[in-house]
């Protein structure tokens, strides 16, 4: 009886078959572009920076070997904590103002009103414009003299600052800028809201449930994961703040350094890319570029360590 069974069960397949290996190396060769292109233009600058960190390099010597000299001058430069400070500034402050914004233009424009799609389509408009194009406008519109902003600020009979010359309202004039380019994040919000369940709201109502409890009880735990989302890119995004810097503070700042009045504009990105593009010192950007890997990476890691306890997903 033994036997039987033995001998009925499905014998261990030893390997591929012709025809297996046939589609397998075909779907290698389609796939074949993307594999070079993702080790050249990926893998290889990848493991090429870390060594590059370890070197003095200026693109036009011979990498020098140093050692971790570059690593122990970071820790001394100035540049680097005031940089890490302004970056922080933005990470913990205006990524959850954002997405604060992004999460009540979404709830508007849940409404169903007529003409909602033309209103969703203005709210969204920013997020399109380049961001170089949209700097330069609010550089425009930042101006202390004839700004819109400080014309509208002044009609209310408000105090007009010097945005973009005064170091206290240097990032405060960030921030407005990501409030007003929130349509993207509204539209991510808007697509997970319309995917709630409308039961879940009817069944609370009949309980008597308010809208505070609703949006708290119902909205918030379904946008959870949605939040997880936006937190993390928008962390990653505020560690590589740049371009709308760059153009706010006009390039560079009277002293000749990057970073705008007071170096209050001087973010990691900005700091990094003086050091690599302008100084020249490579290894000593490699280095810059690795330490933000790793402080990226550890905050990443945290967030999802701490998203256990407030992200709920489907079937928990």
């Amino acid at each position: 009886m033994i036997e039987t069974i033995s001998s009925a069960a499905p014998r261990r397949r030893r390997g591929w078959t012709r025809k297996e290996w046939h589609y397998f190396w075909l779907g290698l060769i389609f796939a074949s572009p993307w594999i070079i292109g993702f080790l050249i233009f990926t893998v290889y600058p990848f493991f090429s920076s870390l060594y590059f960190s370890l070197t003095e390099y200026d693109l036009f010597n011979p990498p020098k070997w140093v050692g971790m000299d570059n690593y122990a001058a970071i820790m001394k430069d100035r540049s680097f904590y005031k940089s890490i400070s302004n970056t922080l500034f933005m990470a913990f402050i205006s990524v959850p103002v954002t997405l604060f914004s992004s999460l009540l233009i979404a709830l508007l424009l849940n409404f169903k009103v007529k003409g909602i799609r033309y209103y969703r389509t203005i709210f969204y408009l920013p997020a399109v414009i380049p961001g170089v194009a949209s700097a330069l406008l609010w550089t425009w519109m930042l101006n202390p003299d004839f700004g819109l902003v400080n014309i509208f600020l002044r009609w209310l009979h408000l105090p007009d600052p010097a945005w973009l010359l005064d170091p206290r309202f240097t990032k405060p004039s960030l921030i407005l800028m990501g409030l007003w380019g929130s349509g993207a994040g509204a539209l991510i919000f808007l697509a997970a809201l319309q995917g709630v369940p409308q039961t879940y709201y009817e069944a609370a109502q009949v309980d008597g449930a308010n809208w505070w409890h609703r949006f708290w009880r119902i909205t918030v735990p379904a946008l959870s994961p949605i939040i997880l989302f936006q937190l993390i890119m928008g962390l990653i995004g505020a560690f590589q703040i740049f371009t709308e810097s760059y153009i706010l503070a006009g390039g560079k700042s009277s002293g000749g350094a990057l970073g705008g009045p007071g170096q209050s504009l001087l973010f990691y990105a900005v700091n990094l890319y003086q050091e690599a593009f302008i100084n020249l010192k490579m290894g000593y950007a490699s280095a810059l570029a690795w330490i933000l890997f790793v402080i990226v990476m550890l905050i990443t890691l945290l967030v999802l360590k701490t998203s256990k306890r407030w992200v709920y997903y489907g079937g928990e």
